[in-house]
C-alpha cells in the first residue's frame, strides 16, 4: 500500500544522470575547452560556478515558493539566500576598505532572512541586488591581482577572501539542495 504525503515526490530534469541537476551537454557551468589556467583563474572559475548553482536551484520558483521557509523555528529559505548573498558581497568590501563601511542592504542582523518574504517586488530587488554586489566585489577585487595582497584595517589575503567567498557559496549550496527539493523535489547536484 502507498502512503499518502504532503512532500513533493523526487524528480529532476537530468536524463542521462538521475542523480544530476542538469544533463552534462546542457549545464552552464561545464565549460568547453581547458580547465583554467593558474590559481587566480581556479578561483575565480568556482566561485562563478557556485553563484550559478544558487540561481540555478532557484530558477522556475514563484514568489511564494523562493520564500517558503525550511522547518521552524529556521527562517532559511531560498529568497532569504539570496538576499544574504548579497549582503555577505557588500560586508566582504567593507573587509578591504579602509574607508567607512557600507551599510547594510536590510537593516539588522537576519533581516536578510526575516524579511524575505512572498512578494515578486521583493524577490526582483533581491536579484538585483545581488547582480549589483557581486558586480562590486569582483570589480573591488580586480584591482588586487596579487593573491598574496593584504588588504583592509585587517589585512586580509586577496587569497583568503576568494577562498571565504567560495565557502560561503558552497555551504549555502548546500542549503539550497535541501531547500528546494522541500518546495517542489527537484533534487540533484
Amino acid at each position: 500500500m502507498e502512503r499518502m504525503s504532503d512532500q513533493p515526490a523526487r524528480w529532476t530534469r537530468a536524463t542521462v544522470h538521475p542523480d544530476m541537476w542538469a544533463d552534462p551537454d546542457t549545464d552552464p557551468r561545464n565549460s568547453e575547452g581547458t580547465a583554467p589556467d593558474g590559481e587566480l583563474a581556479t578561483l575565480r572559475d568556482y566561485l562563478t560556478n557556485y553563484r550559478l548553482t544558487l540561481r540555478m536551484k532557484c530558477e522556475g520558483l514563484d514568489a511564494e515558493q523562493l520564500a517558503r521557509r525550511s522547518v521552524p523555528p529556521s527562517t532559511m529559505s531560498l529568497l532569504g539566500l539570496i538576499r544574504h548573498l548579497a549582503e555577505v558581497e557588500r560586508d566582504w568590501r567593507n573587509w578591504i576598505s579602509d574607508g567607512d563601511p557600507l551599510p547594510k542592504l536590510y537593516g539588522a542582523r537576519d533581516a536578510d532572512f526575516d524579511g524575505a518574504v512572498a512578494e515578486q517586488a521583493l524577490v526582483d530587488a533581491a536579484y538585483a541586488d545581488l547582480t549589483r554586489e557581486q558586480a562590486a566585489t569582483d570589480a573591488a577585487l580586480a584591482a588586487h591581482p596579487d593573491l598574496g595582497e593584504r588588504l583592509g584595517e585587517d589585512r586580509i589575503a586577496v587569497r583568503e577572501l576568494l577562498v571565504h567567498r567560495i565557502e560561503e557559496y558552497a555551504r549555502h549550496c548546500g542549503h539550497a539542495d535541501l531547500l528546494r527539493e522541500c518546495v517542489d523535489g527537484r533534487v540533484g547536484q
